[in-house]
């Protein structure tokens, strides 16, 4: 094989994994979804329901987060509120006692081993048929409890994930990408739960089966692997759209890219130690989610790499490939300037999303070398700015996009 012949191979197989992942498999669960979905038997009933609130030096927004729980629209005598503190240092744990005459319940735990073992704490201790999982900073609907239970009517359903929308109070770049990520995602889960289960859930709002509840290791990705426990059981994880939480974006990239490391180097062990579900003779077309939406995903910037230097190489004996590699570098230029109009806070308008686009896969790269380093993330660190109190134009404005 000629090295022309072997970098146009490896042009052409970066090229069709990429447009597969962004492309092909958004396209291929749209058609499946349509000809052949898995429909949720929904009910009236009423569960007891634990809503867990994980926290660390979260006292700017956990007394808005509890006042909030208090105040949805479900019956008070079958509602537990419980708050499990990972060892904060700042007021949180004397804000939530001071809900206690509310019925609001603080666990402490006696060493800080991160989320997901306070996670694991609160549900040891929980009462609820059902526990719902949400964190310091995220508002709900008020009839977020009354949309979500229906859907355990289903014996089927272990779990159930609602729908996150991100709000930008200060229209900022990161935001604007972070909430067209989000929505490229939020089309992915839909037709991933119409034809069998999601891969993963909205951390800030999804529910599961007590009974159903698999102790996770302290370094999980708890929302991204709570999917698979529940496919392991024989059970699934299902969205519901009208079950509707409020969060802020991150406005600064460099927060935005911490948090992405931390979350995809957990993704990254999670998807290692379950391998087996990435075996289509076992879990069916829960492994053809798991590749194309995760393994393939965090794959894109290898792809990226590959496709830059091949049609570099080739650029010299030929006038498309010349124009691909100068595609490829203006679209990297492009978000360059959109990095420095970030740091000048100038409002950069369309080339926020290459330059989003970019940070993702940065992310996922820098990510990958960590998990490769052996290093594993337990504990978490608040990056956001307090959340504003989000009304109800607020609320429409997100939705919309204005």
């Amino acid at each position: 094989m000629s090295l022309q012949l072997f970098f146009l191979v490896v042009f052409g197989l970066a090229a069709f994994a990429l447009i597969y992942t962004y492309v092909g498999y958004p396209l291929l669960l749209l058609v499946i979804s349509s000809i052949r979905s898995k429909p949720i038997t929904k009910g009236i009933n009423k569960p007891s329901i634990t809503i867990l609130i994980t926290a660390y030096n979260e006292e700017r927004d956990i007394k808005a987060k509890i006042e909030n729980t208090l105040s949805l629209n479900y019956d008070s005598n079958l509602l537990e509120v419980i708050v499990a503190s990972d060892c904060s240092s700042d007021r949180t744990d004397e804000i939530v006692r001071s809900f206690a005459d509310r019925g609001v319940k603080l666990h402490r735990q006696t060493e800080r081993l991160g989320k997901t073992a306070a996670q694991n704490a609160g549900v040891e201790l929980a009462k609820g048929d059902v526990v719902l999982f949400s964190d310091a900073t995220t508002l709900y609907e008020s009839d977020v409890l009354n949309v979500i239970v229906p859907n355990f009517a289903d014996p089927t359903v272990g779990c159930v994930a609602g729908k996150l929308i991100y709000v930008d109070p200060k229209d900022s770049g990161v935001g604007k990408g972070a909430r067209s990520y989000w929505g490229y995602e939020t089309f992915l889960k839909t037709h991933e739960s119409r034809i069998c289960s999601l891969i993963g859930a909205s951390g800030c709002l999804y529910a599961v089966r007590r009974t159903a509840y698999v102790p996770l290791y302290n370094e999980a990705c708890s929302d991204f692997i709570i999917a698979t426990k529940m496919m392991e059981q024989g059970l699934r994880a299902v969205y519901e759209p009208d079950a509707l939480c409020w969060e802020e974006t991150n406005d600064q990239a460099d927060k935005e890219l911490r948090m992405r490391v931390r979350v995809i180097t957990q993704t990254y062990t999670d998807l290692w130690r379950h391998r087996h579900m990435m075996n289509p003779f076992r879990s069916g077309f829960y492994a053809l989610e798991l590749i194309s939406h995760k393994v393939l995903r965090y794959l894109v910037p290898v792809c990226l790499i590959l496709l830059f230097i091949s049609s570099g190489l080739l650029a010299f004996n030929s006038i498309f490939f010349s124009l691909m590699f100068i595609a490829q570098l203006a679209f990297y230029l492009i978000a360059v300037a959109g990095w420095f109009a970030l740091r000048m806070g100038v409002k950069s308008g369309i080339i926020v999303f290459p330059q989003y686009f970019v940070l993702a896969n940065w992310a996922a790269l820098f990510a990958f070398y960590k998990f490769m380093r052996g290093e594993r993330y337990a504990r978490w660190e608040p990056i956001r700015e307090p959340a504003p109190t989000l009304s109800a134009t607020t609320k429409t404005n997100s939705i919309t996009g204005t």
